[in-house]
């Protein structure tokens, strides 16, 4: 930063984020449900333009700016990396039937009046177990969903609850690195930090479990036994069906559990499918490459065709096509483009001081405890939309708001539950996000389709605002200074 550059007015920093909002709006009015295939990815460039002009206005030099743009995309690196395994995960685990013995089995299982809020449970405890809500989704949440669309579900509402469940469970595990990021950032250790969040993220997921268990008893599952007999039927008549697919999700999430890194990880269960894909479904693999006379030809075609790009095994059953088809990597590409130009916008507001000048104007807003930490919250949600980061929302606002929680009489565990309630979860309702664009993709279920059902990420920040405005359970240091007389 040019040492002569001037700090922008409240006003400059905020013309960015104007344009931005307008230019999404105009992309979801005119391209609908297409608006990331490049629409909203120009309009963030376009946004990042006049972010760049008003910060050389202001003595930045360009070269700085552009050095923090790539600072910014280098930080989403690991993630994009982790999606491009993703797309692959989900080729070789149809191609190997782990995917379609999934939803076999859970079509016989889970009934309609209770798939809902099993689907939270199921999310909740496997992404406790893992301590991450993107394998979760990535594995059991496309099996879920998949089931879901079998028994009839908006598939909005099935991938609300499958982001409820992961989103708790990823926040809520020791084994989750925001869960270890937001205690690091306020100044607290993780266990403290995870039984204070039970105060509130008990009560958000409790109330999101009878929402999703009232709309599943309010479900009219007429017709659904005609559609659950044809999948079943389709599953049956093109893929071999046997508990011992089971072995790879099962494999996937012991190795996760031993705390390897997610990328080798997740790659690992891209390995492992292909290999099951080979040994049960040769079938599969001769249709998939359309090599009948030589096996080995077929294999590789079919396994590295599953892992980069489109695959469909062909089945009579139109109205289930979806589930015996995938993008491979190659159909993460437009997340990937997305989460590219996201992190340009972030980088340009991060070098011309703009993120810094909001937020300094929202922290006059706080007087007491609950308005803290509802500024806290929104300056949480406001770095998830403008950075496009689930890190730096816990990261910076935890930075920022520290001294003023123990200036106030406030224990660090006041501040990190609250980064956790409202960064951490509201990362996943923002399209261009991370964590949004990484789980419309994984899903194929758009942001704004699963987000008026993602109850859990939902109610979260205003259950930890509503808890500090009423004074509930509120820790303060001079707590501990009390001595307690003697009786």
């Amino acid at each position: 930063m040019s040492s002569d550059a001037r700090s922008p007015s409240i006003l400059q920093a905020l013309i960015p984020i104007f344009f931005l909002i307008i230019f999404l709006s105009l992309n979801v009015y005119f391209f609908g449900d297409a608006t990331l295939d490049g629409a909203n990815q120009i309009a963030l460039l376009i946004a990042a333009a006049i972010g760049s002009v008003i910060s050389v206005s202001l003595g930045h030099k360009w070269l700085n700016i552009r050095k923090q743009i790539i600072t910014s995309i280098s930080s989403a690196m690991p993630s994009m990396l982790i999606l491009m395994v993703i797309g692959s995960l989900a080729g070789t685990w149809l191609l190997s039937g782990v995917i379609p013995a999934m939803v076999y089995y859970g079509l016989q299982i889970l009934h309609p009046s209770i798939f809902l809020v099993a689907s939270v449970i199921i999310s909740a405890l496997v992404s406790v177990s893992t301590g991450s809500s993107w394998s979760t989704i990535a594995t059991i949440g496309i099996a879920l969903l998949g089931i879901g669309t079998a028994l009839g579900f908006n598939t909005g509402v099935v991938a609300g609850a499958i982001i409820s469940g992961a989103y708790f469970g990823d926040k809520m595990s020791p084994l989750s690195d925001t869960t270890n990021l937001a205690p690091a950032m306020a100044g607290t250790d993780i266990f403290t930090h995870i039984k204070y969040m039970t105060l509130t993220t008990g009560p958000s997921i409790i109330i999101t479990a009878i929402i999703f268990l009232i709309m599943g008893f309010t479900f009219d599952p007429a017709g659904v036994d005609a559609d659950v007999e044809a999948t079943l039927a389709a599953i049956e008549e093109n893929f071999f069906i046997h508990p011992v697919l089971f072995l790879v999700p099962a494999t996937l999430i012991a190795i996760i559990v031993k705390k390897t890194p997610p990328l080798p990880a997740i790659f690992a269960g891209t390995i492992l499918g292909a290999l099951f894909a080979l040994i049960f479904q040769p079938h599969v693999i001769q249709q998939i490459s359309g090599v009948y006379d030589n096996f080995a030809e077929a294999s590789y075609i079919a396994i590295m065709q599953s892992m980069f790009g489109a695959i469909q095994v062909d089945t009579d059953h139109a109205q289930i096509a979806d589930l015996f088809a995938t993008g491979g990597m190659a159909g993460m590409m437009n997340t990937i483009w997305l989460i590219i130009t996201a992190m340009v916008f972030g980088g340009v507001m991060e070098a011309g001081g703009m993120l810094v000048k909001i937020t300094q104007s929202i922290i006059k807003f706080a007087r007491n405890t609950g308005s803290l930490v509802a500024t806290t919250a929104a300056t949480c949600l406001f770095f998830n939309v403008t950075a496009s980061d689930q890190y730096i929302s816990i990261v910076v606002p935890g930075r920022m708001f520290s001294k003023t929680f123990r200036e106030r009489d406030l224990k660090p565990e006041v501040l990190s539950r609250t980064l956790e309630d409202s960064g951490t979860v509201t990362s996943v309702l923002v399209p261009w996000n991370t964590c949004g664009a990484t789980q419309a993709a994984v899903l194929g279920v758009p942001t704004l389709t699963y987000l008026p059902y993602a109850f859990f990420n939902i109610i979260s920040p205003f259950m930890t605002v509503f808890m500090a405005a009423f004074n509930i359970k509120i820790k303060r240091i001079s707590d501990d200074k009390k001595i307690t007389p003697d009786s």
